[in-house]
Parts: structure tokens; C-alpha cells; sequence
């Protein structure tokens, strides 16, 4: 990985028009926006494997969607809260894979991360600016706890030891998309060749030659990156209070990070960006350190082999990990 902090006011993975060997396409899944940029010395080739990419982000919207009803998540929602150990609820070994490695975020942040969050947060509706009511809130914080979520890993079986329990898996899905993207084009020879997915991106290999530019975009500020980072074979994801918010009657930003603690939109940050080797975890990683707040979530960080961060409080101010710190 190369890191290098700059201000610009540039966009990322924008494709180079000038070489007809860049591929690129997009599609709106997941919720977001899906980017594929790729060099193929074959142009129909190198554009089937793009519209492949599409087909496998479209593939893990429809299995691990909270709002398809007949989605794996969803059938799991519903049926996992109502068996037990003596029945657990049996799952692929993809499922399996997602819900391993999000149950370890929770361990290791001890809780910052938890994917029972959504069983009070999905009561929130930021386009039509609601949030759950007091009773609500009393009523289901205590059905936000990783350690609800029961898996047997080698049975490939889950149960919730809580009624209330829903899981919601946004905050590592995408990631772990965006890898399973990547994997496809280095199985077809693809050297060069970035992904994105909303605030989730990697890059394959350099921009033959130079590196990717990534930019972290300006938290709060309207248009425009505060930050861009060359970045060769890496993940970063970025996690930002002004992608789903509305301000409430108190004046308030009510945002879509939920503190699990709380129950509420955690309030120290307003942009977190993790950069590591996979998107399977610096997705993950980059909701830890939001709720986290600077200084555990740095500490978090800078105790991880192979990942660093950028983190931007409210008030703007910029901070980073140890890494990113020495290289400014």
C-alpha cells in the first residue's frame, strides 16, 4: 500500500477516457452507487467482466438485504428469533462467513460494532426525518448485543437468545462485496482495476504506473474531497454522518451510525476512513471507529497490523493513525 495525505479538491476513480482499455461501468445497487474501472487489453472481454461484477453486487443485494422480504437475511430475521439451540435456523456458508466475521468486530470493539443494532434502528426513517419513541427505545435496547447471535460456524446454524433481535449487516456487506468483485477480476487476469460501492472501494494493483487517487469526501461540506490518498492494492471504506441524516426538532443531526450503547447517532465524528488490505474489514473497522470516537478509535487502529485511518471531527478537525501521522 502507498499513503500519502492531501488536500485537493479532486474526484476519485474518475476512468481515463484518453485509453479505450479502460473499462468502466456503474449501476445503482445496494442502495448506492457501484463503480467498476478496469484495464483489459480485450475491450468486449474486459466489458463482459465489468457487467459480471454488477451481477455479483446484485446477487449479495438480493441474499443479504434487510428489505427484500425473501432475502437470506431477511428469512433469518424472521426465523432465528423464534428457535433455540435445541433448533437453530440453518444458513449458507456464506451467511456463515458474514456473520463470523461480524460477531468478531463485536468482540473485538467490545461492542462498537453489533449487528443487532438495527432491531431499534431500523424504527428510525431519515427521508421522512422519525426516530423511535422513548418507549420504543426502553422497549429494545436490550435486544442490541452481538452476543444475541448464536452461530455454530461448523453446523453452518443460528439462533437469537433475544425475541426482539434484528440484524442488519450494511455495515459489512458492502466490503465483503466489493472483495468478492476484486476476486473475480484477479481470477480473469485483471491486474488493474478499482470497485467502488458508496463510501466502500478497492483498488487492483496501481493505475498502471501510478497509483489510485482515492478522495475522502468533505464531510458536511457540500461538494468537494478534503483529503485524497494514492492507494495501490488497498481497501478503504469511509463511514460519514451526511450520507442519511435529517436534523430534528431539537436541532439536532440524527444520522444513520447508531452508538449500540445508546441507541442513538453516535456524536463525536463526522468521517472515519480505514484503510487495510480487504473491504471485508475496513468496512467493519470504519463504523468500530466512528462509534469509538478518536481516541479509542485510533488506539483501536494503531494497535492493527496493516490498517490505518482518517478521522474528522465535527468541528473539522482532521486526525490520523500512527501510520498515516508519520507519513504527513
Amino acid at each position: 500500500m502507498i499513503f500519502k495525505a492531501a488536500s485537493v479538491l479532486a474526484c476519485a476513480f474518475l476512468p481515463s477516457l484518453a485509453h479505450a482499455e479502460w473499462i468502466y461501468q456503474q449501476a445503482d445497487i445496494m442502495g448506492t452507487r457501484v463503480t467498476v474501472t478496469l484495464w483489459h487489453d480485450n475491450i468486449d472481454r474486459g466489458e463482459n467482466l465489468a457487467a459480471q461484477v454488477l451481477d455479483e453486487m446484485r446477487r449479495i443485494d438480493t441474499q443479504y438485504s434487510p428489505y427484500k422480504s425473501q432475502s437470506d437475511l431477511s428469512r433469518m430475521n424472521r426465523e432465528a428469533a423464534t428457535t433455540d439451540a435445541a433448533n437453530p435456523w440453518g444458513i449458507s456458508g456464506e451467511m456463515t462467513r458474514l456473520l463470523n466475521k461480524a460477531l468478531y468486530y463485536g468482540q473485538l470493539t467490545d461492542g462498537a460494532f453489533d449487528i443487532t443494532y438495527a432491531s431499534l434502528a431500523r424504527y428510525y426513517d431519515y427521508r421522512k426525518g422519525e426516530q423511535p419513541s422513548a418507549e420504543q427505545r426502553a422497549q429494545l435496547l436490550p435486544a442490541i448485543d452481538y452476543k444475541h447471535v448464536v452461530l455454530d460456524t461448523e453446523a453452518h446454524t443460528v439462533y437469537y437468545r433475544h425475541p426482539a433481535v434484528y440484524v442488519d449487516l450494511g455495515g459489512i456487506a458492502k466490503g465483503y462485496a466489493v472483495d468478492q468483485a476484486i476476486e473475480l477480476l484477479q481470477e480473469n487476469g485483471v491486474e488493474h482495476a478499482s470497485v467502488s460501492a458508496g463510501g466502500d472501494s478497492r483498488v487492483l494493483g496501481d493505475r498502471r504506473g501510478r497509483p489510485w487517487m482515492v478522495g475522502i469526501k468533505k464531510p458536511r461540506g457540500g461538494d468537494g474531497v478534503a483529503i485524497t490518498l494514492p492507494l495501490t492494492d488497498a481497501a478503504i471504506s469511509t463511514s460519514g454522518d451526511y450520507e442519511r441524516y435529517f436534523i430534528d426538532d431539537k436541532g439536532e443531526w440524527v444520522h444513520h451510525i447508531i452508538n449500540p450503547q445508546s441507541g442513538k447517532s453516535a456524536g463525536e465524528l463526522a468521517s472515519v476512513s480505514i484503510i487495510g488490505p480487504e473491504g471485508f474489514d475496513t468496512d467493519a473497522l470504519s463504523t468500530s471507529v466512528f462509534v469509538l470516537g478518536v481516541e479509542k478509535g485510533l488506539t483501536l487502529i494503531n494497535r492493527l497490523s496493516g490498517f490505518d485511518a482518517v478521522v474528522i471531527t465535527r468541528e473539522g478537525k482532521v486526525h490520523y493513525s500512527s501510520g498515516l501521522a508519520a507519513g504527513e
